[in-house]
């Protein structure tokens, strides 16, 4: 299973959160609700790197979510991790989540405050299913719930997801480092929240 650049960058912003040093994610992952973990859900988690960082370095709780034949190696990776969950708090949760899916999607249900996803447009057939994950997830919530997405840009055709994002979601970059690796450009933290007044029904 290969390590994206874009998780690297992710686990690396979620360190220094966790450091107390001063992120785009000091304000994001702040909930109102002081009396209960953070919940986050990870879209397309392939290795789970990610949603168990998060999990240890912010204490949360958290479901990492990807197709039903990389989950073996997902919880895998999560029960390898257990020791280390116990000793700062945190929880992970392995569901199988195909982006589009509606009664997948209803299985895990919508009680998130954050949702996360690195290099997770990718390949262009997938960029309908994953807005609909993404309207499902932030415009079916009563309360705010933000998309948090690293991405490494690759080609021409992505700016057709922004574009379409951009019809639903306030979508802007918060983040972005330098290139390397030979890389032309650096990766890209997004976030992405529901636009004023839209909702699940103003979709039909």
């Amino acid at each position: 299973m290969k390590l994206w650049p874009a998780a690297t960058t992710l686990v690396n912003l979620l360190d220094r959160h966790s450091r107390r040093e001063s992120t785009p994610l000091s304000s994001l992952f702040t909930t109102g609700a002081a009396q209960r973990r953070l919940r986050l859900l990870e879209l397309g988690s392939g290795t789970g790197m990610v949603g168990i960082a998060a999990a240890v370095l912010l204490g949360a709780s958290v479901t990492v979510t990807d197709l039903p034949h990389v989950l073996p190696n997902l919880q895998f990776n999560v029960d390898a991790n257990a020791g280390i969950l116990d000793l700062h708090g945190g929880s992970v949760d392995v569901a199988a989540l195909s982006w589009g899916e509606i009664q997948e999607m209803e299985r895990i249900g919508r009680d998130y405050d954050v949702i996360v996803g690195s290099d997770v447009v990718y390949h262009d057939h997938l960029y309908e299913p994953l807005l609909e994950t993404l309207r499902f997830f932030l415009l079916g919530s009563e309360k705010k719930v933000v998309f948090l997405m690293a991405h490494l840009k690759r080609w021409k055709k992505e700016s057709t997801f922004f574009k379409k994002a951009k019809k639903y979601f306030d979508v802007e970059v918060i983040h972005t480092d330098s290139p390397c690796n030979g890389s032309r450009v650096g990766v890209n933290v997004y976030t992405f929240v529901k636009r004023g007044g839209e909702n699940l029904n103003s979709l039909s």
